[in-house]
């Protein structure tokens, strides 16, 4: 059922720029989690950080009783055994074909044979939908094949653990579609926890099981789907549903008397709560909770059409 990733009182910077402080949460075994924020807030610093590429300057990262952040560099490199990673343009070596891209880590970290390789490798490539494109370059293929083709690269030394740094960037509506469809539906086959960093809000409010949202140096909230789309704390509720009214400008901070003025400012109605994609295999989701059980366990009345009948928070 994947790994739980426990993060207590993670604080970053860069010189003298604090980046994030203080961040503390924990990122189920086994589910699909989001974490937003406007751009510039450390999204892809904390990704680095849950895998050890970044130290942070105070905090602990805890992952099967190791806190990677402290921890010496062979235990370390045991610990990113667990993750796989797509990166934001998929990361693909111009000269290989997808096949022997995919093949890499394998033919790197194991001493498996190209018999072995070639076996895990077209199982992966047919996960993501490749089966057929081997022989393709990455310049020859479509951004949405090569974020596929990524992917699959990432699942090829069948992580605990699969991190996706923006895997939505420059890809259009539908293929972004596809590609939130392919993510739940890999959840459900495989034993991994997945933590996705996106701008995109559709993938927010459709795709994970927990989102956390990162804004002016702390982790603003963190924790059920539900809970985040149903929230009155005004930054959540504004970047969520993508309103201008709200404390998120176009620059960073907003000056104190901007602030001040919409402090008692009426906020647009919540819209419904999107309902949560749903694996196209049939296999239930990882996290095996109900539409609106959060709700209902925590005396929330969500927004009127939120889920599919009454009967979700009966």
């Amino acid at each position: 059922m994947g790994v739980e990733i426990t993060v207590d009182g993670l604080t970053k910077s860069f010189g003298k720029q604090l980046i994030w402080a203080d961040v503390s949460l924990t990122v189920p075994a086994g589910e699909i989690c989001v974490m937003l924020g406007p751009s510039g807030t450390g999204k892809s610093v904390f990704l680095k950080a849950l895998i050890g590429l970044l130290k942070p300057d105070s905090g602990s990262i805890i992952i099967e009783g190791t806190d990677i952040a402290s921890c010496s560099e062979k235990d370390l490199y045991e610990i990113r055994k667990l993750f796989g990673v797509l990166f934001q343009d998929g990361a693909m070596f111009g000269s290989m074909n997808l096949y022997d891209n995919v093949a890499f880590p394998l033919r790197e970290h194991t001493k498996k044979s190209e018999s072995e390789i070639r076996d895990i490798v077209m199982e992966k490539m047919d996960l993501v939908g490749l089966l057929g494109a081997e022989d393709k370059l990455p310049g020859e293929i479509s951004g949405g094949m090569r974020k596929r083709a990524g992917l699959a690269r990432a699942l090829v030394l069948d992580p605990e653990i699969v991190l996706f740094d923006e895997p939505d960037s420059g890809l259009d509506p539908v293929r972004t579609a596809f590609l939130n469809q392919l993510i739940v539906d890999l959840n459900a086959q495989i034993d991994a926890t997945f933590l996705i960093v996106t701008h995109d809000i559709n993938t927010a409010r459709t795709v994970p099981d927990n989102i956390g949202l990162l804004y002016h140096k702390h982790l603003a909230m963190f924790g059920p789907r539900e809970m985040l789309l149903s929230s009155e704390e005004p930054v959540v509720r504004q970047f969520l549903n993508a309103q201008r009214v709200g404390p998120i400008g176009m620059s960073e901070e907003k000056d104190a008397d901007e602030l001040l003025a919409e402090k008692d400012m009426d906020l647009p109605p919540l819209p419904p709560i999107a309902l949560q994609l749903e694996p196209s295999n049939g296999i239930p989701r990882r996290s095996q909770r109900p539409p609106g059980e959060w709700c209902r366990e925590n005396g929330i009345t969500p927004p009127p059409g939120s889920f599919t009948s009454d009967a979700a928070l009966a």
